[in-house]
């Protein structure tokens, strides 16, 4: 398979044997959809299918496991740490690069931060953020929709990713769960961004 050096047979043998099925279906509805996507924002699709396919391959790693992993080998900020939820996207970007041999930047950038995202994201990053949250086999079919018509708008992945980020907060604080200064920051830099696009 493009941007692999195992073939797309072994991939889904792995992720079949390390996946729980939800996540498997998950993960192979989030590579169609960051296909589609990529071909309507006119990116590389081969390159997003790859990326939404192996964006979760550590999700079902157990937290002493994805730490591990994270204190030997990564670096990340100790804010990250606050949440376990979001432990995956760093080690999958590592297992995506040391065991099926994926050496495009771009799609390592684009596991790595689909789960918090960052400031100043890529439209390929983007791309595969929302993908993960609106994948017609395990997410919500309303908000998929509800997305899907944001995204046809005039600066659209920036009005999607603000939707979605106003649905995590939403979420994280129902549950009594922390935010992460970033989600806060991330969040404020989206309304700037959108705010300022519809002014022009």
């Amino acid at each position: 398979m493009d941007y692999t050096k195992i073939s797309k047979e072994e991939i889904l043998n792995w992720m079949k044997k390390n996946l729980s099925e939800e996540r498997y279906e998950h993960c192979l509805g989030t590579a169609e959809c960051a296909k589609e996507l990529a071909e309507q924002f006119h990116e590389d699709e081969n390159k997003a299918y790859v990326a939404g396919l192996l964006h979760d391959c550590a999700k079902c790693f157990d937290n002493e496991k994805l730490l591990d992993i994270i204190h030997k080998n990564l670096k990340v900020d100790e804010n990250e740490l606050m949440n376990y939820k979001t432990l995956h996207a760093p080690v999958s970007a590592y297992c995506a690069n040391k065991d099926f041999g994926v050496c495009d930047n771009e799609i390592l950038s684009a596991i790595r931060w689909h789960t918090l995202g960052k400031k100043d994201m890529t439209n390929f990053e983007k791309i595969i953020f929302l993908a993960d949250k609106i994948e017609p086999n395990t997410r919500d079919k309303e908000y998929r929709e509800e997305i899907c018509k944001i995204l046809k708008e005039n600066n659209g992945l920036d009005k999607a990713l603000l939707r979605c980020y106003k649905e995590t907060i939403k979420s994280l604080v129902k549950r009594e769960l922390k935010i992460c200064p970033a989600t806060i920051d991330i969040y404020n830099n989206l309304i700037d961004i959108t705010n300022s696009k519809e002014c022009k």
